[in-house]
């Protein structure tokens, strides 16, 4: 069957970056395709008509508006798009910081994520410290980012640092300085999952 693999991780961490490259190394090594899903790709133009409309902020996604009234709904169209490639056979790659779902242990359940029978899943978490996220938020000058640098401190309080011991099915992934043997690594452990499914 398929197999589902998840990017996750807070914003600036370069999971889309790291998605696309495995992406592509992963069609390469195994011969077979896989669907890409980016959260901001599929919702972006979504999000920004909506926020407009609500408060007058199309480029808003860490204000209380967006996170009580779109972010769950799209999470969920989100993996419902995922769920339907992979009822088809598709493997399928989501990037998304799903932070939320990885703490309360969610992604993790095939039954929460409602998964196809045979198919499996996998959960990759990219990580950096605030610092570097910060400053590489600040380098990329996204306008959807403004919200989230002008109350800094607000969203930091929403970030959170999963310890390796309390989610021993994540893969961990320290995109500070990721050499080509690192890159390497988290191939060979994703083909792999690939393979099993």
């Amino acid at each position: 069957m398929a197999t589902l693999i998840f990017f996750c991780g807070h914003a600036g961490t370069g999971k889309t970056t790291i998605a696309r490259r495995m992406t592509r190394d992963l069609i390469a090594q195994l011969g077979q395709s896989f669907c890409f899903l980016d959260k901001d790709t599929l919702y972006g133009n979504y999000s920004s008509a909506v926020m407009g409309a609500l408060t007058g902020n199309p480029n808003d996604r860490d204000s209380p508006t967006y996170l009580n009234t779109l972010r769950d709904p799209e999470y969920q169209a989100l993996l419902d798009t995922a769920r339907e490639n992979l009822q088809l056979g598709i493997h399928v790659i989501v990037v998304g910081p799903l932070s939320r779902e990885i703490k309360q242990q969610q992604l993790f359940d095939p039954t929460w994520l409602r998964l196809p029978a045979g198919c499996n899943s996998t959960v990759v978490w990219v990580e950096i410290d605030e610092e570097t996220a910060k400053q590489r938020i600040i380098a990329r000058a996204d306008k959807r980012d403004e919200y989230k640098l002008a109350h800094w401190e607000d969203y930091r309080q929403r970030r959170f640092s999963p310890a390796r011991a309390d989610y021993p099915k994540m893969i961990f992934f320290d995109n500070t300085a990721p050499t080509v043997d690192d890159y390497a690594a988290l191939q060979r452990q994703l083909a792999h999952k690939v393979r099993s499914a």
